[in-house]
């Protein structure tokens, strides 16, 4: 049987534990966020629960058709966009994020037919550029991997 010393130290031990996860989390957070320029915090600002549309008009006719729509959400960033032709929508790609860095980690594109298509998924580097983009069948069947490389030279 355990006395009552030792099952103290188990619990400050796993309060320590606790709070340690608790501070890592929040940092990664905060350092997330700490990617963003000021502009690009701005602009998503602006962004929060909008939607675009984009209008074409024929010079001749004068006919107007929709072109595209990008909805944003309550961070500012592009959630959904779908491009029209005349006859209506020629694709659509849905956007998933990740809650603690902001990044895209998945893309759906989706046909004429709003069928899905393809499925990309994304791994980024610390520094946060993007490191892959696996791309999925929409069963789910995994068919290319692109890998990124990023080269800088002094010129």
């Amino acid at each position: 049987m355990k006395n009552f010393g030792e099952i103290n130290r188990a619990l400050v031990a796993k309060k320590k534990i606790i709070i340690f996860v608790l501070c890592t989390l929040s940092l990664g957070t905060l350092s997330a966020q700490s990617l963003l320029t000021p502009e690009q915090l701005a602009k998503r600002e602006k962004r929060k629960n909008l939607t675009v549309k984009e209008w074409n008009t024929d010079d001749k006719t004068k006919t107007r058709w929709l072109d595209r729509i990008k909805v944003y959400d309550s961070q500012g960033r592009c959630v959904e966009e779908i491009e029209y032709a005349t006859y209506g929508q020629k694709w659509r790609v849905t956007s998933t994020y990740d809650d603690v860095t902001g990044k895209v980690v998945e893309e759906v594109e989706y046909n004429d037919r709003n069928r899905p298509v393809r499925i990309k998924k994304y791994e980024w580097n610390a520094d946060g550029t993007k490191a892959k983009q696996y791309n999925y069948l929409p069963n789910g069947k995994l068919y290319s991997v692109k890998v990124y490389e990023y080269i800088f030279s002094d010129k």
